[in-house]
């Protein structure tokens, strides 16, 4: 079934090629895409285009196709090009007549639009409490280790003194960070493109306010024809929000890989959490991690795919659009799968201690030998010069925490402060679910 058919049979080469994927990937918009016409029969009737009889009629049949696709029993026929035509087959055969008058007022341009605003509002949120599990977990190693002192890098040289609290809780900080950009991708997404129609509006006196309101949008996309040239835009915004995440999660990995070599020896896993190798017996490989940080080095490289796609697009739809909504799925699918399994390692980790007993790293305490001689009133640049003397021959004093005082310090590291900034941004995340809205919809079908 095509819905633009004209009584011409096409080509199947062709219909194979334009549809592409999108029999696959459209079945995770089929919840949204029935919400979305739920909404639109309601506003309809409101608007007097349709009568409340065929009103309730069309929100039953929608919530039953509604119900077939929570059992994962609503497919997408062979000879269906999409999802938005399966739905309106489906309704035609329950309804008959009154079935065909769903795509009233509506083109599948703002009927796709709308679909994968809802869709990625729900994924954006889905993100959001898997980041918050991330983000506790993290929290929580900062504090509990965070006496542990170890050397912290620059220039990939042992530098000065950290702490597997401070590293710990630099990456919840960048997650607290990476959750202000969710929070922006998400305010652009949640604006309502439904009634534009094909990107030039309709003349049917429909209401969009209405449909904004029911579908729990911020509010109107108000040019008709912005609400096309805003495709590619948001998904934009969302895979750059992705992108970020995907940068903590990557750099985390990579510190995590080079801990755990027997070089360093910070950290280590059970061996049930590693693999091995067919032909050295003593290896313990990090395979999660390299995964991890291939799979989010490849979701950096998405605002690059995103833009590439849509930056010498004419005003109005174009079927390059189509290739969009794989691209992105798939990004908020690894990225949530590399959340899951980097809480569950991190649930195993195991912290060596006294690292810094060793020798090797004892020239990490000389700048803060420096800073001793500072307080004696010594002038830094002097105390510099005089410490740079003794680095080769001379052993340093150990600080404690107690010396640390300023804020993000090892001895001051702020958790709570940042704790509040994340919780803050969290409220931002409504998750509201398909099967929440669709319910509060069908209490219309009297």
């Amino acid at each position: 079934m095509k819905l633009w058919e004209k009584g011409i049979n096409p080509e199947p080469a062709i219909i194979e090629f334009t549809a592409g994927k999108d029999r696959e990937t459209d079945l995770n918009l089929t919840r949204w895409d029935i919400v979305g016409s739920m909404a639109h029969v309601i506003m309809l009737q409101e608007a007097g285009i349709i009568d409340v009889s065929e009103r309730n009629e069309m929100l039953k049949a929608l919530h039953s196709l509604f119900q077939l696709a929570e059992d994962g029993k609503l497919i997408i026929e062979k000879d269906i090009e999409d999802i938005h035509s399966q739905i309106e087959k489906e309704m035609s055969s329950i309804l008959g007549t009154t079935g065909k008058k769903i795509h009233t007022g509506r083109s599948r341009n703002d009927q796709v639009l709308v679909d994968i605003r809802l869709f990625t509002r729900e994924e954006i949120d889905k993100l959001a409490l898997m980041i918050r599990k991330l983000f506790i977990k993290i929290q929580s190693l900062s504090e509990q280790y965070k006496e542990v002192l170890i050397p912290g890098y620059t220039h990939m040289q042992p530098a000065m003194v950290s702490s597997f609290g401070l590293w710990f809780g630099s990456f919840a900080e960048c997650l607290a960070d990476d959750l202000l950009i969710l929070c922006s991708a998400r305010e652009l997404n949640n604006r309502n493109p439904l009634g534009t129609a094909a990107g030039y509006g309709t003349t049917l006196p429909i209401n969009r306010r209405r449909t904004t309101q029911l579908l729990e949008f911020d509010d109107l996309l108000y040019n008709s024809a912005y609400a096309s040239l805003n495709r590619g835009k948001a998904e934009l915004a969302a895979a750059s929000a992705l992108a970020s995440v995907a940068q903590t999660l990557s750099r985390f990995s990579m510190d995590i890989c080079i801990y755990m070599t027997s070089e360093f020896r910070f950290i280590d896993f059970p061996d049930e959490y590693v693999t091995g190798s067919s032909i050295m017996p003593q290896k313990k490989n990090p395979d999660v991690f390299e995964l991890i940080r291939g799979r989010t080095n490849i979701i950096q490289t998405l605002p690059n795919q995103v833009a590439m796609l849509t930056s010498n697009l004419q005003t109005g739809y174009n079927r390059d659009l189509q290739l969009l909504k794989q691209l992105v799925f798939n990004a908020f699918d690894d990225a949530k799968e590399c959340i899951e399994i980097m809480v569950l390692m991190l649930n195993n980790i195991r912290i060596r201690k006294n690292i810094t007993d060793n020798p090797l790293y004892n020239n990490i305490f000389s700048a803060e030998e420096v800073n001793r001689l500072v307080r004696q009133g010594v002038p830094f640049r002097d105390a510099y010069k005089a410490v740079s003397e003794m680095v080769r021959n001379s052993p340093f004093s150990r600080t404690t925490l107690s010396d640390y005082v300023h804020e993000g310090s090892i001895g001051n590291l702020c958790n709570s402060e940042i704790a509040a900034i994340f919780n803050k941004r969290m409220e931002c995340f409504k998750n509201r679910p398909a099967a929440e809205i669709e319910a509060k919809l069908m209490k219309f079908a009297s």
